[in-house]
């Protein structure tokens, strides 16, 4: 298994509520690796406006203010396969961009357990604001990034780097990964492929969660483009920290890597749901 060196913490950016607020980090990469690097739910940080959001600070610790190890990892990926990526700067507890826009979790007020009191009273205006000014720039910055890509002559498979709890109302899951996808199955099959021939792991096929849902964002930039895609699922526990971090980076190389150039992987393809003239 390829060895990943981790992730400087000194060269991520900062988390100081004074640094200027963005919505989204572009990381440089070649498109002729035919690869982009998605991270959704990368930061916890909110703009300086909302504050806290009336939550104590331990809960933005939590997964319902973000992935837990999932930046790290997306940064080694794109680090080690030089490819770009995509990382919203943004909580997902001020909007969720794994979300289509009519999506009503789209703004959580109760995210588990958690009641989130600058969420409780948001109107449509306020819904209308953050959509605006922080999950369409995110989306904008990874349409662009798709762009530059196949004007380059290399349509990219997309992978978004995600991460789930262990636990779940009390209930050990048993997946250490799950990739999660629709209808194409270039990207999404063979991985599940990869991973599952090893015998210590316990591979999740759309769990924990389902890669169904029309609007998110792998349904906007991966099945609506015609673009291979899958979205990993890594448990927390296992990324919570530097080693295991580079750990499964390197179990995600060695997958990817493996798959590089495969038959359509880098062709537009359109496999339904959300093709050229369906609904």
């Amino acid at each position: 298994m390829t060895r990943v060196a981790e992730y400087p913490t000194s060269d991520a950016p900062a988390r100081d509520a004074a640094d200027p607020f963005v919505a989204s980090e572009t990381i440089p990469g070649a498109a002729e690796t035919g690869w982009l690097i998605l991270c959704d739910h990368a930061s916890n940080r909110l703009p300086a406006e909302y504050g806290d959001l009336g939550l104590p600070p331990e809960e933005f610790e939590r997964h319902i203010a973000y992935d837990i190890g999932a930046e790290a990892v997306s940064r080694l990926l794109a680090r080690e396969l030089g490819a770009p990526a995509v990382l919203s700067r943004f909580s997902r507890l001020l909007i969720d961009p794994n979300r289509g826009a009519d999506d009503p979790t789209l703004l959580m007020r109760l995210s588990d357990g958690a009641v989130v009191p600058g969420n409780a009273r948001a109107d449509a205006a306020e819904k209308a604001k953050r959509v605006a000014a922080y999950y369409e720039p995110y989306h904008r910055a990874i349409e662009t990034a798709i762009e530059a890509a196949i004007s380059a002559g290399h349509p990219p498979a997309i992978v978004s780097i995600h991460s789930f709890t262990p636990l779940w109302r009390g209930t050990r899951r048993p997946w250490e990964i799950g990739i999660l996808w629709d209808k194409d199955p270039r990207l999404a099959v063979p991985m599940i492929e990869a991973f599952a021939a090893d015998p210590l792991l316990t591979v999740g096929d759309n769990e924990p969660y389902s890669g169904r849902l029309r609007g998110d964002t792998m349904y906007r930039h991966g099945t609506r483009r015609g673009l291979a895609h899958a979205l990993v699922e890594l448990r927390q526990d296992l990324i919570a920290e530097a080693p295991g971090q580079a750990e499964w980076a390197g179990r995600l190389v060695d997958v990817l890597r493996a798959l590089a150039g495969g038959e359509g992987l880098n062709e537009i393809r359109h496999y339904g749901s959300g093709a050229p003239g369906e609904t």
